[in-house]
């Protein structure tokens, strides 16, 4: 069996010291010394400003709509995670879609302005599959009409545009350190921003809004996250590099070996290197996508159809609406197996399997 996904795991010795140091403290939560230790070993890794370990990605873009005091309308994709919009629904904002586009699958900004009304308070935009965003353009037309920048780079740990930490973008950014991640804590997140003002808001959101032991200077959340979790980040942050090379070793290896298939894989941005937390392919066509998926099936191969369908046309608790190029797209794309542990071998059965579905 093959899974989609399986999770990093470090030398048990390797977590097991970092647990015998907490049950030595008794010190469990409530931002012990090794969360702390981790925002600033985070925070090195990156090259960022600041940072904060929360809870989960999810948490972390509540956390950036409430800091920000967004109200009205917020512009948003619907290819991506659920969590995008209900975030944005759960703090009493609206979303308004915008497509995407084809090539890349993130926000589109050529079609951004157009969905502006004098309710607009921000764009949240995803860096689908870690794919920087035109954040360039989305930064102009933010500043044109004074609205706030979040970005969701649940998948981007590690991503840069020109040697800049991806993180570094926006009014506040988010990532998750969901254990499906290529660098992960188990359950976590991260939450980014440049202005200290903001990150001390943050802080504070983040525990119940306390400003001291008996007081409170914001409306807050329990965003914090536990010294086990630390631990898991702690112990696996220092393998991130030799994780990057190896699946950008398996991702080559997919696109060498999928060179015939009816397919295209996402343009990348032009200043930035893949961090292959993914290998989506968009097929021909969505038959041919349920019987390529039906053979893996067979096989115990899983793959996903990652995002889909688009968010505009499923969720209960908004208007749908139908976009045209995402709803094309979530119908086309699929996700294969890539992790760490994965081998080559594995990779040529699967890529075999695809083109004999296709080739049949």
């Amino acid at each position: 069996m093959i899974p989609i996904t399986k999770p990093f795991l470090p030398p048990i010795e390797e977590y097991s010291h970092f647990v015998k140091g907490i049950y030595k403290r008794e010190w469990l939560t409530n931002m012990g010394p090794l969360a702390s230790q981790l925002e600033m070993d985070i925070k090195d890794y990156l090259n960022v400003k600041h940072l904060l370990f929360v809870t989960n990605g999810t948490i972390a873009l509540h956390m950036a709509i409430k800091a920000l005091s967004l109200t009205g309308e917020i512009i948003t994709t619907p290819f991506s995670f659920v969590a995008t919009t209900s975030s944005i629904v759960w703090e009493n904002c609206k979303p308004v879609f915008v497509d995407i586009d084809k090539k890349s699958l993130n926000i589109d900004p050529k079609k951004i302005e157009s969905a502006i009304t004098d309710k607009t308070t921000a764009i949240l935009a995803t860096h689908v599959y870690g794919n920087p965003c035109d954040v360039e353009n989305i930064e102009k037309i933010a500043d044109k009409y004074n609205l706030k920048v979040i970005y969701d780079g649940a998948h981007a740990f590690g991503v840069k545009i020109k040697e800049k930490s991806i993180f570094e973008y926006g009014d506040i950014s988010i990532c998750s350190l969901h254990t499906t991640k290529l660098y992960h804590s188990v359950e976590g997140g991260l939450i980014f921003t440049k202005d200290p003002d903001l990150l001390k808001k943050l802080s504070l959101i983040r525990n119940f809004g306390f400003s001291d032991f008996n007081s409170f200077s914001e409306l807050g959340i329990n965003g914090k996250n536990s010294e086990f979790h630390a631990a898991m980040g702690l112990a696996n942050l220092k393998y991130v590099t030799s994780i990057l090379e190896k699946r950008k070793i398996l991702a080559t290896q997919y696109t060498k070996s999928l060179s015939t298939l009816k397919a295209y894989i996402p343009e990348w941005h032009h200043d930035s290197e893949n961090n292959n937390t993914y290998y989506p392919i968009i097929l021909e066509s969505e038959e041919l996508l349920l019987k390529i998926k039906s053979e893996l099936d067979k096989n115990e191969i899983f793959t996903r159809r990652y995002f889909y369908p688009s968010l505009a046309e499923t969720l209960p608790y908004i208007e749908k609406q139908k976009l045209e190029i995402s709803h094309d797209i979530s119908r086309r794309v699929l996700c294969l197996p890539l992790f760490y542990d994965l081998t080559l071998e594995e990779v040529h059965f699967i890529c075999r399997l695809i083109l004999r579905v296709q080739n049949n």
